[in-house]
């Protein structure tokens, strides 16, 4: 897909060769600004590098991901691919053997909450549109690009007959931009409320990222 606006961003589907400039984008202005990861302190981009990498490529291969271009420069992208029932119990096996670092904490977070939606069964489907990260350069944010780059990809999932696209939010502004374009929050977790064996609270990013949120439309 290849779409433009007046502000002369373009946004299209990415390809194996653009990871190589969306990788270190993801480090300059993900990775600095999720609040999870980023109020361990710990260099998340580091963590699990090389299954990260697979796993972003083999999103890519699916031709659901998205990058916005100003000219020729990066300035936004959407990491997204399908997901199905079996994939639930799958992701729970790979986050137990985690290590416990930042990375390793969040992934057993989400897949705890994974667990717990019940996504498949809700809504009575076979698979989803999971879009695992959206994210704009830091001087692009507060311009609707996030939104532009989140209704492209609703639109990918529409031409590939997805029933529903799924995104898990630990950030309040993703939440909030997602409810924006119609996802229903259908999953809340306060951060405050999920805690390790002795009792410690996990995660205690800055406010207003309060609550994991699972955003969801039916296409």
């Amino acid at each position: 897909m290849k779409a433009s606006g007046k502000d002369g961003i373009s946004i299209r589907t990415m390809t194996e060769k653009d990871y190589a400039t969306v990788k270190p984008f993801m480090k300059e202005h993900f990775f600095t600004g999720e609040p999870l990861g980023s109020s361990t302190g710990e260099p998340v981009h580091l963590q699990n590098e090389k299954d990260n990498d697979e796993y972003h490529l083999s999103m890519i291969r699916q031709e659901t991901c998205l990058v916005a271009l100003q000219g020729e420069r990066l300035v936004g992208f959407v990491l997204a691919g399908a997901q199905c029932p079996e994939d639930v119990e799958k992701h729970r096996k790979e986050a137990e053997k985690m290590e416990d670092h930042a990375w390793g904490r969040i992934c057993r977070l989400s897949s705890k909450v994974e667990g717990q939606v019940n996504l498949y069964e809700r809504y009575g489907v076979s698979r989803a549109l999971y879009s695992h990260i959206t994210n704009v350069a830091a001087s692009m944010r507060g311009k609707g690009l996030g939104s532009r780059l989140a209704a492209a990809l609703m639109e990918v999932g529409r031409a590939k007959g997805f029933p529903l696209m799924v995104a898990y939010c630990t950030s309040f502004y993703s939440a909030r931009q997602k409810e924006a374009l119609g996802m229903e929050c259908i999953y809340s977790l306060s951060y405050q409320d999920y805690k390790d064996n002795a009792g410690r609270i996990i995660f205690k990013p800055a406010p207003p990222h309060t609550h994991f949120r699972v955003m969801v439309i039916q296409l």
